[in-house]
Order: structure tokens, then sequence, then C-alpha cells
């Protein structure tokens, strides 16, 4: 169970998901994500999963209940704003865009967006900061540094966007166009087209709203079987990166990717659940 929480800062704060059509252990977790994000922070904050590709009936059935008061939002393409529909594909694929519809859900209060597939089970140092402060962005570090196009736009690090916080009245949409607009000048136009892209947008877009909190690995793991990411949980989560997918299409060791990802679940459901003070459902079973 949780270990440090924040009810203090809880009605300043909104906490958000974005979901889609993902593998049943997508859903799970984000029944886990959800459930620890309500330990830490209590009924004082605002819960909000914004849902795309599928309706919002089919993700809450997908996800389970949850003991906390959550908002479901369906979202689609449109709800983007019109300067970032000239750099997605028209279908959004693989999910790329998706984490930037809407821009904010609550103006009024900060916001801190986790992946569906990443669980806070303890406030990271970097958020407990952010909070204080009451200013700035919160990002998560990476293993490696994947940043695209916009490496150049960057600082020294490496940096993912599981985890993304925003001070209330840090302007993002600003921030987005400044960068892409530089990517364009530096490279000519520019269509985003995988999640390195992406996440290399939002990292150089939060790195122009100091300051700066970084959610350090060893306190949340980017967690996988597959070097060099870890294996292991972090002090306070985890993020597991590749777990959403349906199939994964490459070997590792000569053994299927989706099997070394189904063995690393298992390895760590059990933990996960125990943390959650929750019992997993039936049908959850972490297979299609």
């Amino acid at each position: 169970m949780t270990v440090r929480s924040a009810p203090q800062y809880a009605d300043r704060l909104a906490l958000r998901w974005t979901v889609g059509d993902v593998h049943s252990r997508g859903y799970e977790l984000l029944r886990l994500s959800i459930t620890c994000a309500s330990h830490i922070f209590g009924p004082a904050a605002k819960y909000l999963v914004c849902v795309n590709e599928i309706s919002v009936t089919e993700a809450k059935n997908r996800t389970g209940p949850i003991g906390a008061d959550v908002e479901w939002r369906q979202v689609a393409r449109s709800d983007m704003p019109c300067i970032f529909r000239e750099y997605f594909e028209d279908d959004m694929i693989a999910g790329m865009g998706w984490k930037l519809v809407p821009l904010r859900t609550c103006p009024d209060r900060h916001e801190l967006a986790l992946d569906n597939d990443c669980v806070l089970w303890e406030l990271p140092d970097a958020i407990v900061r952010w909070l204080q402060t009451g200013r700035g962005v919160v990002i998560a570090e990476d293993v490696e540094r994947y940043l695209g196009s916009f490496e150049s736009l960057c600082p020294p690090g490496a940096f993912n966007a599981g985890i993304r916080g925003l001070a209330k009245g840090v302007d993002l949409l600003e921030s987005l166009s400044s960068v892409l607009s530089q990517v364009r000048r530096l490279i000519g136009g520019k269509r985003l087209v995988d999640e390195i892209e992406e996440q290399g947008l939002q990292a150089a877009a939060l790195c122009q709203c100091p300051p700066l909190h970084l959610v350090r690995t060893d306190e949340v793991s980017i967690c996988s079987p597959f070097w060099p990411r870890s294996p292991e949980l972090g002090r306070c989560g985890a993020h597991f990166v590749g777990i959403n997918a349906h199939s994964i299409p490459w070997s590792y060791y000569h053994r299927p990717a989706d099997a070394w990802l189904a063995d690393h679940w298992r390895r760590h459901r059990q933990e996960l659940y125990r943390r959650a003070g929750i019992e997993p459902l039936e049908e959850c079973t972490g297979s299609e």
C-alpha cells in the first residue's frame, strides 16, 4: 500500500489517463494505476480517463470496478488543436497523438498525466517538489535518449513522457507550437509517425516551461524484460512499457517478445495487486 501520500495537495490536482484499444493487461494496469493514485491523493483530487478508438462503455467494462470517483471522457481526433493535425496521420496510427487530446482537462488545476501502464504506489521526490512549489512541469527519466527529430531542442538527459505534470497556468499549446515551428525550420515539414517523435515533442515542449522536475528511474522504473530497461519495480512505481501492445512482431534471444512480456507480467502481477489493495477480476487474466 501507499507509503507517502499527499492529501494536502489533492484539491489543486487533476490526474488524467489516456486509453484506447489496448491489450487486456493494459486495462488491468489502468485499474491498478487509478486505484493506487486514489490511495495517494484521496477523494479531493479529480480523476479522468480520456478514451479513444473504443467507446467509454467498452473501456469501463474492460477496466472493471474502481474504488474512486472517475470521470470518463470520449475524445476524438477533432478534439486535437488544429495546429497539430498536419503533423499526425489521419488515423492517429499506433496511438500517436492521443496523449495530447485534449491538451488540458482541468485548466484550473495542476494536471498530472500518467500512462495507463504506469503505476505509482508512492510519491516520487520530483512530484512532491512540483506540488509543494506549484510551479513548472514534471517528466519522467528514461534509460536511453529517444527524442527523434527533437533531439537538438532538449537539454542533456533521457526523458520519458509516461509521466507528465503541468502546473496551473503552464501554456502547453504555446510550447508545443514553438518546438514544432523550430523543427520545421531545422528539417522541413515533418509528420509524426512513431512514439519516439511524440515523446520528443512532449519533452522539448516541457523543457521550455521551467522549472523541470525529473522523476528518476530508480523511483519509477522503465519496467520491461528487454535491455536496457529494467525487469524490476522502482521504489515508488513502475512504467510497464510495451505491455499495451496486442502483439510484438520480433524475438529476443530467439524467443518471441510476446512470451517474454507475458512472463514479465505474471511475475509482477500479484505484487501490484497487493500494493493496490484490491483483488484481480476473474475476467482479467493477463491474456487476450
